[in-house]
């Protein structure tokens, strides 16, 4: 990544070929945002994660937070829950800080999302009136589905590299 006088918002560099790649990934999301893949374990799996992680690892903090908020803008609006726009900035932007920091993908994205959890349950539980239960189910489905996206982010990252570094 450049350093210099271009490089601005946390590290990202403005080039057309970032911006326009950014773009896509932060509001490719919102195609999938109906789609979940089940599970045998009886729960569903959302890909909107997958480009979170991706976002993050490629473009840093900022890429994170981008791709957090757009990319679940359809999810929040279909659920009628504003708070999924900044539970996701937030997973991205802390996934995306403690990559920096030096951690791996997986420390970060476990890390990232232990932080996310309380966030998510209060807001899911208190704000938007959701069962206790349901809530749970909703986490342990995060928790796997992110063990995957991290995986493939990780793999997808180390391919796309060359093409924005």
């Amino acid at each position: 990544m450049r350093h210099d006088a271009t490089t601005v918002f946390f590290g990202f560099t403005p080039e057309k070929r970032s911006v326009l790649f950014l773009a896509f990934i932060a509001l490719l999301p919102n195609l999938f945002g109906l789609v979940s893949m089940p599970t045998a374990f009886g729960f569903r799996l959302h890909v909107f994660q997958f480009f979170i992680f991706l976002a993050a690892l490629l473009f840093g903090p900022f890429g994170g937070v981008v791709s957090g908020s757009f990319g679940s803008l359809y999810t929040a609006f279909l659920l009628g829950s504003p708070c999924i726009v900044a539970g996701n900035a937030l997973l991205g932007l802390l996934f995306a800080l403690f990559i920096k920091k030096g951690l791996s993908v997986f420390r970060a994205g476990l890390l990232a999302f232990a932080i996310q959890v309380p966030y998510l349950y209060v807001t899911d539980v208190f704000l938007a009136g959701m069962l206790h239960a349901s809530v749970v189910n909703i986490i342990i489905a995060l928790f796997f589905g992110n063990l995957l996206w991290l995986f493939l982010a990780k793999h997808a990252d180390k391919r796309l590299q060359p093409f924005f570094h």
